[in-house]
């Protein structure tokens, strides 16, 4: 088992795995049915509100009672402790001390019964939440690939609204051929995913939106995300497959044989570096400053309740740390929205 290019899996299929995986889950008549709904002129709509975002999203996986996006998850419990470096760089308060952390790692889709074999079930993601449940200081939401699909929050609602219309039966080219025939980062965020995980927590997580850190002398520094795990990046090759619901029950039992350790780094960014457009990954070379360890200790709670409860805003920052890309004040709208759909 290894390390396998995305690109490789992609190039022996004469249309994009992924959106056909995306066709094949769609795959029941009433779901069907519901997503053919949209109209004509869905990709023109803006998305200005969270809830005009939360509807694109069940325009694209229908509607029901889990969460509008990375619906099948695990929620864990463990601990952050900061670095000196992640001082220096923010006079964020969560950076002078150990912090408690809730942790939930997720696939990606409305599905809430996905495979996790399922290419469609791509990027996979990781939330925290830093702080007590009760007052928590920091949400962060990643998931497993350096970029988004789309620039703006409104090419994403029409990137979902062109995922549901483009279910079984819809002739070619569909709605989504011509999407990603004229938005070629949403083309290269379906065919270039990471194959399957060995687990959770062997793949590398990215913040999808730049944030701004600031310092006690006021100085100001964007950054992203990027959490590294300490077992290293390991795939499923080409051979033998993945089972369709492997992950859950291998993180519950890697967690408890021991810690799951993760590093979070900030990526610098320089000039010339967009904060408004998350579809660009910023280069290579920018330098990372380890701002500390997340070390998940335990399983935390799983029930339904408990993870209709638990709600991330990525919008949620303590002083010195700041969003830079106004499409978190979207996804932040969102959350709530979805949050309030699932009681």
């Amino acid at each position: 088992m290894s390390k396998v290019n995305g690109q490789t899996l992609a190039a022996s299929r004469p249309r994009s795995f992924c959106t056909r995986a995306l066709s094949n889950i769609l795959r029941s008549a009433a779901s069907t049915a519901l997503l053919l709904t949209a109209t004509a002129n869905a990709q023109d709509k803006p998305v200005e509100t969270g809830r005009d975002l939360v509807e694109d999203l069940h325009t694209a996986f229908g509607e029901h009672h889990a969460r509008a996006v990375h619906a099948k998850g695990i929620i864990l419990k463990g601990r952050f402790e900061p670095t000196r470096a992640a001082r220096s760089l923010s006079r964020a308060p969560l950076f002078e001390h150990a912090t408690p952390v809730i942790v939930r790692f997720s696939n990606f889709t409305g599905f809430p019964d996905i495979a996790d074999n399922d290419p469609a079930a791509n990027p996979r993601g990781m939330a925290i939440k830093f702080g007590s449940p009760a007052a928590p200081s920091l949400d962060i939401v990643t998931h497993n690939f350096d970029g988004f699909p789309t620039r703006t929050a409104t090419e994403f609602g029409a990137l979902l609204c062109a995922i549901g219309t483009s279910g079984p039966g819809v002739a070619a080219p569909t709605p989504l051929d011509g999407f990603l025939a004229s938005h070629p980062d949403a083309k290269t965020f379906l065919t270039t995913q990471h194959p399957a995980p060995l687990s959770y927590a062997t793949t590398a997580y990215f913040g999808v939106n730049a944030v701004t850190f600031t310092d006690r002398k006021g100085r100001a520094r964007p950054v992203r995300y990027r959490f590294v795990p300490a077992a290293g990046e390991h795939y499923f090759g080409t051979g033998a497959g993945p089972a369709p619901d492997y992950l859950q029950p291998e993180i519950a039992k890697r967690v408890k044989d021991g810690p799951v350790r993760f590093d979070w780094y900030a990526q610098l960014g320089e000039r010339g570096d967009l904060l408004d457009d998350p579809s660009i990954a910023w280069p290579s070379s920018r330098k990372l400053v380890k701002l500390g360890t997340i070390t998940i200790e335990m399983l935390a709670a799983n029930t339904a309740e408990a993870d209709r409860a638990l709600t991330f805003l990525p919008g949620r920052m303590p002083d010195g740390i700041a969003a830079a890309d106004p499409m978190l004040a979207i996804r932040t709208e969102a959350y709530p929205v979805s949050f309030g759909e699932r009681q």
